[in-house]
This record gives structure tokens, sequence and C-alpha cells, in this order.
């Protein structure tokens, strides 16, 4: 009896996210029967499991929806029964429970990561989705670039799958791009104003309470010299060595520019200081 074969290939979906497929795995299984000799009935089977590399699949286009609200005693019904007339399915909707000035909306960072090329976002109003009109001309451009569409139900101007809804969207863009230049032209006004003025900008010198706080501390340990940098550092909780030499110049210590010995006096200045034994050979001007 000669060798027998039998091979087919099957189809599995493999999903890379809950609500859709995007990969399918081609499986190849080979199943043979041979037999062993010529007088024997006993018969060998092998199965061989091949996992090719992922095929690429075309997900088609699909509607989601994004709902929130400020509190827990309001109610997303409002917004997911418009949805619904949308024609966009219940397990399509995301909601988020949150203030309308957050960043953080783990309801829209879900659905942000699950939006593919030629999906649709909708959402009740513009308010809904974003914090501000800067947010909102961000988070357009980024769909533009991945090829998604958006759409507002109450402003039905907005809507980018139309080309009248794409006209409507460019004129907020001028828009926010026109006040965020007019911030900058105000901003560099103002500062070289300033500048002419002599006034100082930036920070205050010095330090916060809880800054002085540290310093005081760390001074402390160091003149007690029972404790090595980093212990000291992980005491008053400073991550690194700069901030500590930092907190200990405020407090005083100094280097002397002609011995390189260690003293402590606040009245000199950094770059500027000598020990007592060197300060008094150094003429004033």
């Amino acid at each position: 009896m000669g060798l027998a074969a039998l091979r087919f290939a099957s189809f599995a979906l493999i999903p890379t996210s809950i609500s859709r497929p995007v990969f399918l795995r081609y499986l190849f299984i080979e199943l043979s029967l041979e037999n062993e000799s010529t007088d024997s009935k006993e018969f060998t089977f092998s199965v061989h499991l091949n996992s090719l590399p992922y095929i690429p699949f075309i997900t088609p286009k699909m509607k989601f929806g994004y709902a929130r609200v400020s509190t827990k005693s309001q109610k997303h019904d409002l917004q997911v029964d418009a949805f619904l007339k949308e024609g966009i399915k219940p397990k399509n909707i995301y909601a988020d429970i949150s203030s309308g000035a957050k960043a953080e909306r783990k309801g829209l960072d879900e659905l942000l990561a699950i939006l593919r090329e030629g999906d649709t976002l909708v959402v009740w109003k513009l308010d809904r989705i974003a914090r501000s009109l800067s947010h909102l001309t961000k988070l357009i451009e980024d769909f533009e670039q991945k090829g998604i569409h958006f759409k507002s139900i109450q402003e039905n101007f907005i809507d980018t799958t139309s080309p009248h809804g794409r006209f409507i969207f460019n004129l907020f863009a001028s828009v926010a791009q026109l006040e965020r230049d007019i911030i900058i032209e105000r901003t560099r006004a103002g500062l070289e104003s300033s500048r002419r003025r002599g006034l100082k900008i930036g920070r205050k010198p010095g330090l916060s309470n809880q800054a002085l706080h540290k310093a005081m501390l760390a001074e402390r340990y160091y003149r007690d010299n029972k404790l090595s940098i980093e212990e000291i550092m992980k005491l008053i909780d400073v991550g690194s060595k700069k901030t500590l030499y930092k907190y200990l110049a405020y407090q005083g210590r100094r280097k002397c520019l002609e011995c390189g010995n260690l003293f402590w006096d606040k009245k000199q200045d950094m770059d500027k200081a000598f020990c007592e034994k060197h300060k008094k050979k150094i003429k004033p001007d």
C-alpha cells in the first residue's frame, strides 16, 4: 500500500482587540497515512501543524460613539440614544464620567487606541470630547493624518466625511492657529518690554518652604560628617547630587578659588569665594 496523504488549509481569526479582528492567521495541517510494511496492518498517523506569518486582513469601516458627563449624578442616556439613531452599535459606544477640564479620560483613551483608517468617531457635542479649541484642533488633525472621520451630532456643520464639513473645520483650524500666533506675539512683546525697563524675568530667586527645609537638613547631615552623600540624599528625598549641592551652596558651602578648601560663608559669591587665609591676600579693587 502506498502513501496516502490529506492536506487542507484553514483560516482562524486572531483578534488584536476586544472589539475587532485585524489579522488572519493561516494554519496548514498535513495528515499522512503510511503503511510501514506490506504484510502488516499497522499504520502510522502523523500530523504536522505549521504556523505561517500573519496575513493582513482589511477590516470594515466602523462607526464609534463617545459620550461624556461631568458627574455621577448625570446620565449618558441622551447621548447614547443619539448614537443608536446614527446606526452605532452599543458595543462601539465608549463613555467617561469626567470634568471637561481633566486631561485623563480612560474611555476616550481606549477608543482612540482602536480607531483605524476609514472609521468614524461621532460625538453628541464638541465639548463632550474637547477641553478647548486647541485640543479639538489637535484631535482632528490627528484624525486627518490617520484617515479617521469625525462628526458632531449637534454641530452638524462639523462632519469631515463631507467636503462642506472639512471646509468648516479648516476655518476653525485657521482661527485656532491665529489665536496661538497672537499669544506668542504678545508674550514676546511683553518680555521685550520688561527687559527694556530692567525688570528681571523668570522665577524669583530662593527656595520654596519645602526646599528650604531640605536644605537645612542637608547642611546639618553634611556638617556632622557621619553619612555618605547617597545616604543624605535618601534621607531628605533628593534625586540628584546636583540638587543636594545646590542646597548646600544655598546654606553657604563654598570652595576657595585659591586653595580649593571647603568652608561656609553665605555672604560670599560662589564664583568669587576665598577662605579666611587667602581672603586677606586679595586686594580690594
